[in-house]
């Protein structure tokens, strides 16, 4: 991946008698580790107590050791991967949020970014409302405890939240009685929910962690759906759905999601698997050898060789013990280098057709193509399953402005220059609707139609910064 950050994933469990539910969740948080490496955490309910472990770091980090088992057995738990797209690193932007009201406990967890998130805020702020994160989820805690004063019921509380809401957001959250998944009605993130045989519900926001903890996967949550599983089964409330157009974000198809999970219907690996066949008749190479940048550009160059003929081959091997605590070494040594090793007998004297998923800024690809110029290949053709960045995120991905995108300041041709490539092409903007399977999909941050309002301030850590604007 060239540039860009990971974002959330979220995670819940429920079942009718306690039993370790943070260790349920710990192998589902493992399952979406690739989500976020930022931080992690775990909220158990307890007969109506709420026990939890969050910290900064990796999950085999935080619950290092017994430290998922130390947690107490119980009927529910929620937890979290982090990369922040909103708020600054550190351990109290850490999830699940737990609120303590006189209406009972909340924990919550939540994938997203709300695009109306800063006007909320100062609202909030306005009425009284004291911040302890500079996370959006927090605000979204906020509307939901507020509502909750007067509705029914706590799904009542976030149906009337929802109508305040807008952006991206797949949520789990947890009552004393309830576990409860919701998703924003254009269905920016995915989210999904499956059972074991034994009776344990499982939400998720990819289907690969509903099987890493034996479960079987149900369905997707519907855009606008809330699913509220309780003492008296699962139940629906869709109030919200169809109030939007589906709008899946297309990049969980191209880098976010797990190739062997599966979003909407449709299969993340065939997603990229059909990418690359689409890069082969768009942008035809006379080439020796396809090769990919792992890990996310590994399906589409099968894809690019399955339809071009020319054979795939292991050209980049990854070191997989390299993660978030990774130190940069400040310019001594060469990140790619420490992170990817060039096959020298692969790639030595072989004209090269390279895939990758993006480029961003161009730099993390320049250093890769000059990876393997040192290794000895001849030509390097490259091509991406993606179309240019042009615009900036608004709903979870960590492009905030157009300051740091080298397709806004150049052309193909000059990329190709910059990054040291014979050539250089990227996947068609008309041609993203053949990797998602339909036309519901979100591609904003490459053709800059967005579906909702555009924030004044999208910038990642603009709470921290408008508090120290305004502190005296």
């Amino acid at each position: 991946m060239s540039g860009l950050q990971e974002e959330c994933g979220v995670f819940g469990v429920y079942a009718d008698r306690p039993f370790p539910a943070a260790e349920v969740c710990y192998y589902g948080l493992y399952a979406l580790q690739h989500r976020g490496q930022e931080s992690c955490g775990i909220v158990v309910n307890d007969d109506g107590l709420f026990v939890s472990r969050k910290d900064i770091g990796l999950v085999s980090e935080v619950f290092a050791g017994n430290a998922a088992s130390a947690l107490p057995e119980g009927r529910m738990a929620v937890g979290h991967v982090r990369y922040g797209t909103t708020g600054a690193a550190n351990r109290s932007n850490c999830q699940p949020i737990e609120v303590n009201h006189q209406k009972g406990h909340m924990a919550i967890a939540h994938n997203g970014n709300l695009s109306n998130a800063a006007e909320l805020r100062s609202a909030l702020e306005l009425g009284g409302a004291i911040f302890h994160t500079s996370s959006d989820t927090e605000t979204i805690a906020y509307i939901v405890t507020r509502e909750r004063i007067a509705a029914p019921s706590i799904e009542d509380a976030l149906i009337r939240a929802m109508d305040t809401l807008d952006g991206a957001y797949s949520l789990v959250l947890m009552s004393p009685r309830k576990l409860i998944c919701a998703r924003d009605p254009y269905g920016f993130r995915p989210l999904c929910y499956g059972k074991t045989e034994d009776g344990m519900y499982v939400v998720a926001s990819e289907s690969c962690a509903v099987r890493a903890v034996g479960a079987e996967f149900i369905r997707d949550v519907e855009p606008g759906e809330i699913l509220i599983f309780s003492g008296d089964g699962v139940r629906s409330r869709r109030e919200h759905c169809g109030t939007k157009p589906r709008k899946l974000c297309v990049f969980e198809y191209i880098y976010f999601a797990r190739p062997d999970s599966v979003l909407d219907g449709r299969s993340v690996h065939a997603a990229r698997v059909e990418a690359g066949r689409i890069l082969a008749r768009e942008h035809p190479a006379d080439a020796d050898i396809v090769i990919g940048v792992p890990d996310s550009g590994l399906d589409a160059a099968l894809g690019y060789s399955r339809e071009s003929g020319i054979p795939y081959g292991i050209g980049l091997i990854k070191n997989k013990y390299i993660g978030r605590t990774f130190i940069s070494p400040e310019g001594r040594l060469d990140q790619v280098k420490i992170k990817l090793a060039a096959v020298e007998d692969v790639v030595k004297g072989k004209r090269i057709v390279l895939i990758d998923d993006s480029i961003v800024r161009g730099t993390t690809s320049g250093r890769i193509v000059s990876l393997l110029r040192e290794a000895g290949a001849a030509s390097i053709h490259m091509s991406v399953s993606a179309p240019p960045f042009l615009h900036p995120c608004y709903y979870g991905t960590d492009i905030d402005s157009r300051d740091n995108l080298i397709a806004c300041r150049h052309s193909v041709p000059e990329i190709a220059a910059l990054i040291g490539a014979d050539s250089l092409g990227y996947l068609p903007v008309g041609r993203l609707k053949e990797l998602a399977g339909c036309g519901d999909f979100c591609s904003s941050c490459f053709d800059g139609s967005y579906p909702t309002a555009v924030p004044t301030d999208a910038g990642k850590n603009r709470f921290e910064r408008r508090l120290s604007e305004t502190s005296e």
